[in-house]
């Protein structure tokens, strides 16, 4: 075991699939010899570069995605770093409609296995904090991952790299640096498509995901201390959403509380909502609560940054609404 953070077990993972498969490669901006934004790439240049693995690209997120999904019909095993989600608009055709859809316009045939990787997130690196991971949600085929602890973006990347379909691994900034995990150091996966219980409870449900999880979690601390069990749900992944553990969680406690960092207009908030609500109609209290980024541009002054994403207090609030109804 090694104690690593968010940013170098995603490292550590991406260099255990490139010595174990010779297919595996990666490509972006800045990824050579300067490591990537955040060292994002840290190490891989040094290890890899000198086989042409490691591909110092132009700045043009459409080309290389582009160029991705074409190494993955060809056999290859393609990882691409655009940097930031909010450069995903930019991708949405290369990534959804042509890599997404391709194992179906071939009745079967082909296989995709591309990531595409992207960080995102109000933390504390300014900027490039837009999400937009509800675009990929309405373009078939594509898996969305979001980690929230340093353990499961080990196992949830090297899950990624070895699926066969195109996968956008999302890595929440705010993480990035942050809070150790211990780390195995052999052959570690986590499914594609299992959430987990972070914190058991039987009084509401909070789903969340990434830096919500963390948020949720000091909300569920700081409810138990007035007498409340709260149980927090981390989706770990977006696409495929696993159903199964929602609806027995939101059963179980009878109220539901879904929490995101992306604007809660669309997305995935509304769809776990529907899910819930469909489903729980008659074990639910309340009707189910959404929690989400205010609709608006995400402001550029730190401290209407941190003003337009729920806080641990607004979870709390939110709760605590839910029960008294």
């Amino acid at each position: 075991m090694t104690r690593m953070t968010m940013q170098e077990a995603i490292v550590a993972a991406i260099a255990q699939e490139m010595r174990r498969d010779p297919r595996v490669f990666i490509m972006g901006l800045d990824i050579g010899p300067f490591g990537g934004p955040l060292n994002s790439c840290k190490g891989l240049w040094d290890e890899f570069g000198a086989s042409g693995r490691v591909i110092d690209t132009p700045i043009s997120e459409g080309a290389i995605v582009g160029a991705g999904v074409g190494a993955a019909l060809a056999g290859k095993r393609p990882i691409v770093d655009i940097m930031f989600c909010e450069f995903l608009p930019l991708v949405i055709q290369q990534l959804g409609c042509d890599g997404g859809a391709m194992h179906y316009y071939s009745g079967g045939a082909a296989r995709v296995p591309l990531v595409v990787r992207g960080k995102y997130g109000v933390g504390p690196f300014h900027g490039h904090a837009y999400d937009h991971h509800a675009w990929l949600m309405h373009t078939p085929g594509v898996k969305i991952v979001v980690p929230a602890t340093a353990l499961d973006a080990k196992g949830l990347m090297t899950a990624a790299i070895r699926d066969d379909n195109p996968v956008f691994f999302m890595e929440h900034m705010a993480l990035y640096h942050g809070q150790r995990d211990a780390i195995p150091d052999g052959d570690f996966v986590i499914p594609l498509g299992r959430a987990e219980l972070k914190r058991r409870g039987r009084d509401a449900t909070v789903i969340a995901s990434a830096a919500m999880v963390r948020k949720a979690l000091a909300a569920a601390q700081k409810l138990a201390t007035e007498g409340l069990d709260v149980e927090v749900v981390d989706l770990r992944t977006i696409v495929p959403l696993d159903e199964a553990t929602i609806l027995e969680s939101a059963q179980r406690t009878g109220r539901a509380l879904v929490v995101q960092e992306t604007i809660r207009t669309g997305g995935s908030t509304a769809e776990i909502a529907a899910l819930v609500g469909t489903h729980c109609w008659r074990e639910l209290k309340a009707p189910v609560a959404r929690l989400g980024a205010e609709v608006v541009p995400m402001p550029f002054a730190r401290s209407l940054e941190q003003a337009a994403i729920p806080d641990e207090a607004a979870i709390g609030n939110a709760v605590r609404e839910l029960m008294r109804a």
